[in-house]
């Protein structure tokens, strides 16, 4: 039956001839079937709901050909599973525990729980404070050598786990790596670590301190290197310890935490460190099934310092309490601060990106700002989701002092300290010069713009309390532990590379969990400035929604294909079938076959008698509903259907969820809408409606949208703005409206009139035609109206068309089609889940890789697969490609590094410099090459766009890098762009691995 509903049988009639002239035509009430006279009343729509039209009519032999079309019902569909070679073969298991925390254990499924034993002797390591619970059941698990999965709040005191780790493997002569997610984070560990154990190394991508010690810490993309290396250091590894693992779900740096612990040895152990994550035990199965170990979860959600959660309305003068420190969400306070944003008016609005209007939010950030220094709620961490935003915040804080001239002393000598090691005329830069009066009075500024010194030195401050206010982009809250009395978010918005969206109520708690100091503060403050109107459902969900979950990130790079191809013990294939992006939908396999087996219970009870001629009649009506909405996007053209939308005239009002039924328009404007993916402008039109609604929803008009009056409700007319696609019909009638809606009175006797005009055409309001009132000549929409002129006609002619059982049948028959559709999805999602995902994307990522060069028909890497391998930190395939071509052959080193610079230069730029030709020709050699690669990977079926592919590699920065090479200072170089000077430090380091490549 499945099948039977998805066919198209009516293709048939795609082409069939004009209508006699005597036939109906379509309305633009496009859901109702138009009337065989020009301006009557249109019959009720049988697209809509089940009519009792009649209508005089021949079938001839052709439509009986055409319906004698024999429609079974599908077989059972849920075919046979088996799970025992699919199912990762691991079991689940409770620990009892104290109050406080969850204990789990991931086992294989052929061991047997033995219960964790209590230390015996010493600790590998005393601390001077009684431990949390969930800490003493990590350090147990640790103590008992096994692996460990710790989720707990940013702040709880997950590290505790983490130095018993190292404190235990250093007293066994042992070695430890520490890897995180970001070099800062790396950096302030390594400072921690050395301090606490001296037997620490350092290794980034920068730097590299004491390789030979018992504890390395080290970026993520370090310890993949050396795995795929095949290091010695890995031998001696016993304990690998992952900070911030929630991080594995990053969309573009994700996958290398995925492959680094599918190449990490069986016999290592893990403590894995995390926010967090529902979804905790899934990633610990997956661990146990990968390493054939248990793998344990202790999750808490206990918070040392209880949050209060505020909002601060645009253009408002005060804070709403809509979170207490028992997290209960106080949804009367919301629905008063959203009302206090609308009562502020459009200066308080954001435009369609988001972005805050007028000048209201500057000065608010003042004013709240004012008031925690006021109220001694610093320090203040102030997070905003753009670098400029963080400046221009931070510069408005001028008239503002927070520091003692003692502190202003302290300052100034930590900087100076810390900006000796720069140059003099380094030391004149803008950045550094514009930074110092602000951290003196107590203001900072942190974003990946700033230099690494300038970043470091305010980190510093920070901690020590001698920046009050410090202005972060996001990043800031990653991890480092620089906790504050209150976070302040200026803006509930942000743009994700895409479009502008709410912040996910992940991202929310992130952030604000750097609210609230251990031991220091009876409870966080969080305050949430918010510009535009948000429903109780959308504020409850971001401010007491739960964490992101641990979703795999898991994608196919040619760096990683490669390495594959060149180490003996392990394949792209395993790789692959291996990772936590296939054990997720291996873990889906038995709730879609459960889904599966009910929908077809369900399927198989619902019984309708004479079934065949039944689906056919509903066949007929879906095709029906589908031309009235190609009718309906005719009419809906701006140029066909605004010169009818007079004030007065009547249309039907309905969206996906709601019907308002008829109103009367009252107006119409045309606005700007931004196209998400160009940014061009869009003309948007909406439509001023008077509509009767339900008064409950209008008490909540600040936070939620109007809904329509229930029937036989006694509602209330209001004005409702309406974009043009929700008009369901235009009728031809139009009423008299007073001129002043603003008393209730003059509404409610438009729907006194809107009611009279349904009594007096009980067979339906009449439309406009589309063609004769409207003056549509289109021809396309001259071959719908002939379609549903013949469908219509066998309609009508069926024999089920005026049977009294129709309305009964039909709603059997829409369900069971409704069934059958869900039952095909669910078998689609079942079989993805039962294949090894992406493998038909490696296939293709081999095609190139052979067509290219890189490797040979039997996958043995080549040459230039080699050197590609070395490459990690740019596109593998474009350079190794442009070095083997001799493109740097004729180049200086000065042309060599501009162009180098496309690769790396990622951030928005307002300047597209104009190239002399020593850079410009380089350049269109580069694309040349980038042109073939894409090429290629058309041909090999990969999913490539050649113009996405070469606006890839921006240019920039080509003459700023070239005038640096050719040896002018840092401080001429940033004249030169508005780029942020810490986008231009962080660009040499990246040449040293292209030229160490180019030179072997």
């Amino acid at each position: 039956m499945a099948d039977a509903f998805g066919d198209e049988l009516f293709s048939v009639f795609e082409e069939e001839a004009a209508a006699p002239s005597g036939a109906k035509r379509a309305r633009t009430g496009a859901a109702e079937p138009a009337s065989k006279a020009g301006k009557r009343a249109n019959a009720k729509s049988p697209a809509a709901s089940p009519g009792k039209t009649k209508r005089e009519a021949e079938v001839d032999s052709t439509e009986d050909a055409v319906f004698a079309k024999k429609v079974k019902l599908e077989d059972g569909v849920a075919e046979e599973v088996n799970l025992a070679d699919l199912m990762p073969k691991v079991k689940v298991q409770a620990v009892e525990t104290v109050e406080g925390c969850t204990h789990e254990v991931a086992l294989p499924a052929d061991e047997d729980f033995v219960g964790l034993k209590p230390r015996s002797g010493k600790a590998a390591k005393e601390y001077p404070f009684i431990l949390d619970s969930f800490q003493r059941e990590a350090i147990l698990c640790v103590d008992n050598k096994q692996s460990v999965l710790v989720s707990a709040h940013t702040s709880a005191g997950k590290t505790v786990c983490a130095e018993y780790a190292i404190a235990l493997a250093l007293r066994e002569k042992q070695r430890v790596i520490f890897t995180s997610p970001i070099k800062a984070l790396s950096n302030q560990k390594y400072r921690e670590m050395y301090e606490e154990f001296q037997d620490v190394g350092l290794m980034t991508g920068d730097v590299t301190i004491n390789p030979t010690a018992s504890c390395l810490v080290m970026t993520t993309e370090i310890l993949r290197s050396m795995l795929y290396r095949g290091s010695e250091v890995m031998r001696e590894v016993a304990w690998v310890i992952f900070d911030e693992i929630h991080y594995m779900r990053d969309s573009e740096r994700g996958v290398v935490w995925e492959e680094t612990i599918i190449l990490l040895p069986d016999n290592v152990h893990y403590v894995f460190l995390s926010a967090t994550i529902p979804n905790a035990r899934q990633f610990a199965e997956w661990i146990c099934h990968l390493h054939k170990q248990p793998c344990h979860v202790i999750y808490t959600d206990y918070r040392p310092t209880p949050l209060q959660h505020y909002i601060f309305p645009a253009g408002g003068d005060g804070l709403h309490l809509v979170v207490d420190e028992n997290g209960d969400f106080r949804e009367d306070n919301f629905n008063t601060a959203m009302q206090v944003l609308r009562d502020a008016g459009d200066l308080a609005k954001g435009d369609q990106k988001g972005r805050k209007g007028g000048t209201k939010g500057p000065s608010n950030v003042f004013k709240i700002v004012k008031m925690i220094m006021e109220r001694n709620f610093q320090p203040v961490i102030i997070f905003s989701f753009s670098k400029k935003d963080c400046e221009a915040y931070a510069l408005q804080m001028t008239k503002l002092d927070f520091n003692t001239d003692e502190e202003k002393k302290m300052v100034e000598e930590v900087f100076n300290n810390a900006v000796d090691c720069l140059s003099d005329e380094d030391k004149k830069l803008p950045q550094v010069e514009h930074v110092l009066p602000l951290l003196k009075r107590g203001i900072g500024i942190h974003h990946g713009g700033l230099l690494p010194i300038l970043k470091e030195t305010i980190e510093i401050l920070f901690s020590e309390g001698l920046i009050k206010a410090l202005f972060a982009t996001e990043t800031f809250a990653m991890g480092i532990n620089m906790p504050a009395r209150t976070v302040l978010f200026t803006s509930a918005r942000k743009f994700d590379g895409k479009d502008f969206r709410w912040i996910s109520s992940g991202e929310y708690i992130q952030m604000s969990g750097r609210a609230g100091r251990r031991g220091m503060d009876d409870r966080g403050i969080v305050i949430l400035m918010v510009d535009e109107k948000m429903s109780p459902t959308v504020g409850k969900q971001l401010l007491k929604g739960s964490a992101d979950p641990l979703n795999s990130a898991f994608h196919l790079t040619y760096n990683m294909v490669l390495n594959l191809l060149r180490v003996e013990e392990i394949n792209p294939e395993y790789m692959l079938e291996k990772s936590f992006y296939q054990f997720q939908h291996y873990r889906a396999i038995p709730g879609v076959v459960e889904k599966v087996n009910k929908l077809e219970d369900q399927y198989n009870k619902i019984e309708i008698p004479n079934e065949d001629s039944v689906v056919i009649y509903y066949k007929i009506r879906q095709q029906l509903a589908k031309l009235s909405k190609e009718i309906e996007e005719y009419i809906h053209k701006p140029k066909y259907c605004l010169p009818f939308l007079q004030p007065g005239r009547l249309v039907k009002v309905k969206n996906e969820d709601d019907d308002f039924g008829w109103g009367v328009v009252v107006n119409f404007s045309k606005k700007s809408n931004v196209k998400p993916n160009s940014g061009e402008l869009d003309p948007l039109y909406v439509v001023e409606v008077l509509l009767h609604c339900s008064k409950e929803s209008l008490k909540n008009s600040a936070t939620e949208a109007a809904k329509p009056a229930k029937p036989g409700e006694k509602g209330e007319m209001q004005v409702v703005p309406v974009l043009v696609h929700l008009l369901a019909a235009i009728s031809s009638v139009r009423l008299y409206i007073p001129k002043d809606l603003r008393p209730i009175d003059n509404r409610q006797s438009v729907l006194k009139s809107i009611q009279e005009v349904q009594k007096r055409f009980p067979d339906g309001v009449p439309l406009l035609d589309p063609i004769d009132d409207m003056g549509i000549k289109d021809q396309g929409l001259k071959k719908v109206i002939q379609k549903i002129e013949a469908f219509e006609h066998r309609m009508y002619s069926h024999p089920l068309h005026n049977d009294p059982n129709l309305e009964t049948v039909y709603k059997l028959c829409e369900r069971k089609a409704q069934i059958a559709v869900d039952i095909k999805a669910a078998k689609r999602e079942l079989k993805k889940a039962r294949t090894v995902l992406q493998m038909d994307e490696l296939k293709c990522r081999k095609r190139v890789l052979r067509r290219l060069g890189f490797a040979t028909s039997s996958d043995v890497i080549e040459l230039k697969g080699r050197v590609a391998c070395e490459i990690s930190s740019a596109d593998e395939l474009l350079l190794t490609e442009m070095m083997f071509n001799g493109l740097f052959n004729d180049l200086s080193a000065e042309q060599a590094t501009a162009l180098l610079s496309c690769f790396v230069f990622q951030e928005n730029s307002s300047e597209m410099p104009k190239l002399t030709e020593q850079l410009a020709g380089p350049l269109r050699q580069m694309q040349e090459c980038a042109k073939r690669i894409a090429k290629v990977s058309a041909e090999a079926k990969l999913d490539i766009d050649e113009e996405n592919y070469l606006n890839s590699f921006r240019p920039n920065l080509m003459d700023v890098v070239h005038t640096w090479a050719n040896g002018a200072n840092f401080a001429h170089i940033c004249k030169m762009t508005d780029v942020f000077e810490g986008m231009l430090f962080s660009t040499p380091p990246f040449f040293q691995e292209i030229y160490l490549c180019d030179y072997f």
